[in-house]
């Protein structure tokens, strides 16, 4: 039996802490926050939903579901505002139908009758989105919404070691992926913090980022081609290392955020499984100190696979250090040729910066601290949202020369907002991959909420933090994507041509504006 994932929270139902184990981290949270209940609050349960607008026919039955559980789950993503909505039972615009394909053909035939029925549909990944990207919110001009799951769509099809290349479906979730590749000791090496539940597809998707903090930070720089099914049809580019010819096909897949068709494979580039790796943790005495030794890092052609930098406040906060200093976390790694002459090379960098360090074992010391801090905190999340904390991260990209204005202008007015919504919190901040003209900052907001009132506090600090992002000349999203929350930043931060090209983009491929509409441009 497969294993029952939660309707409203992150993970699996049966990994879920006892109740004595819940209050015991709600206690040690509250303590160490300082604000927040000790006794946590109790999810609402599964409520009975409004009855669905559509039936799938007979013919799509087998791989067609409404019940209730079903429903729910793929009504929200994971971002906070998801969480609270789905923590308090609040289930405003489920699916209609829950289509689960089994290979591509499933796929065709619930797109087709989805279309002709006049319904929206969502593809749906992992469903761990944090920006509203799978949500069915869609207006009253359709029908009803078809969600179309494509995790049974998860097998690694082929692979091919002489150009280190994979054909991979797009359901493949991300152990399940690596653990298909790992007898052919290749390895795709994109690790989001959400890779244990999301999707090569929806990372396609998303344009999402995943473990290289240089060099390789996106799903870009993986796919060799992408193929998607749209109500037009087959949408497929071709395989290439490279092509000058025109517009790329398959990088207009990528970041469509399913508003072009529904991918269902790609071939993506795969290497061997590292096997040197080295890595310190550094010591600045200040954050812009460390972004100073950062951007050298990243400006010397080295490329460390882990460079990321942690304010102190944030090291406190997730026990990497007693908050006195900010902390670089800085690692290499090789299938083949010894690393520690790059981090030797990368340290004195550091070094020329005021930097001091330590070299890491397996254990990791500090960086071990963080990098289980990084990975549990999704599920960390689960327990704040019941004790009362609001919880929210956004993030952005930003050049060398503008960062520090644009580091305090949004550090200031989000910190403003925090404190006179909420009467208290933190805003934290961390660079999570690095680039030679930038980096991407990471910020993330600790804060009490007012139970009831949490959505609100969480739409008037999200709006401050987005129009401080836009107003100082950042990207609103480096890499959690559009979606519907970041609409109205992203229509101010792209070009109006582009947007009018889009859209007839969109027109020609999906005339009915059926595919996951309100998102990237409206039907």
């Amino acid at each position: 039996m497969a294993r029952r994932l939660k309707h409203w929270g992150w993970g699996y139902v049966d990994e879920q802490p006892s109740a004595q184990e819940h209050r015991a981290s709600a206690h040690f949270l509250s303590e160490r926050l300082g604000f927040g209940s000790p006794e946590p609050e109790a999810a609402a349960p599964l409520p009975e939903l409004a009855p669905p607008r559509l039936t799938a026919p007979t013919s799509l039955s087998q791989i067609c579901v409404a019940d209730d559980y079903e429903r729910a789950l793929h009504s929200y993503g994971r971002s906070y505002r998801d969480v609270v909505r789905a923590f308090r039972g609040r289930f405003d615009h489920p699916p209609d139908v829950v289509a689960r394909p089994r290979d591509e053909h499933d796929v065709q035939a619930v797109l087709d009758w989805a279309v002709s029925a006049g319904a929206a549909v969502i593809p749906f990944g992992g469903g761990t989105s944090v920006v509203g990207g799978v949500e069915p919110r869609v207006g009253d001009g359709y029908a009803g919404v078809v969600t179309i799951d494509c995790k049974a769509l998860d097998r690694v099809l082929e692979v091919d070691p002489i150009s280190q290349s994979a054909r991979i479906q797009a359901g493949a979730l991300g152990p399940h992926l690596e653990e298909q590749l790992a007898p052919h000791g290749l390895t795709l090496r994109h690790f989001p913090q959400s890779f244990q539940f999301s999707t090569l597809g929806g990372w396609i998707a998303t344009r999402a980022g995943g473990h290289f903090a240089t060099l390789y930070t996106h799903i870009d720089d993986l796919v060799e081609s992408v193929r998607a099914l749209t109500p037009s049809g087959v949408w497929e580019s071709r395989r290439l290392p490279g092509s000058g010819a025109g517009v790329s096909p398959d990088r207009m897949l990528i970041g469509s955020e399913g508003t072009l068709g529904v991918i269902t494979e790609a071939w993506v580039r795969v290497r061997p499984r590292p096997q040197q790796r080295a890595s310190a943790a550094v010591r600045f005495g200040d954050f812009a100190a460390g972004a100073e030794a950062v951007r050298a890092i990243s400006q010397a052609g080295l490329y460390p696979s882990n460079c990321r930098l942690i304010d102190a406040a944030e090291a406190l906060v997730t026990g990497a250090s007693d908050g006195s200093h900010a902390l670089l976390l800085l690692g290499f790694e090789s299938a083949e040729h010894d690393v520690d002459p790059w981090l030797t090379l990368a340290l004195d960098c550091c070094g020329e910066h005021g930097g001091s360090w330590a070299r890491l074992g397996a254990g990791g010391g500090s960086a071990g601290s963080w990098r289980d801090a990084f990975l549990s905190a999704p599920y960390i999340r689960d327990t704040l949202i019941a004790i009362g904390v609001l919880s929210e991260t956004f993030e952005s990209a930003i050049t060398w020369e503008r960062f520090p204005g644009f580091h305090e202008a949004v550090l200031s007015r989000t910190t403003a907002a925090v404190r006179s919504v909420c009467g208290a919190g933190s805003v934290t901040c961390r660079f999570t991959h690095v680039y030679p003209d930038g980096p991407a900052p990471y910020y993330t907001i600790l804060a009490p909420a007012s139970r009831g009132g949490d959505l609100e506090q969480w739409d008037e600090i999200k709006r401050a933090a987005a129009d401080a992002v836009i107003a100082a000349g950042g990207t609103i999203t480096h890499h959690h994507a559009v979606g519907r929350d970041h609409r109205p930043w992203y229509d101010r931060q792209r070009p109006e041509p582009f947007a009018a090209a889009l859209r007839g983009a969109k027109a020609a491929v999906d005339p009915a504006g059926a595919l996951n509409p309100g998102v990237l441009i409206d039907p």
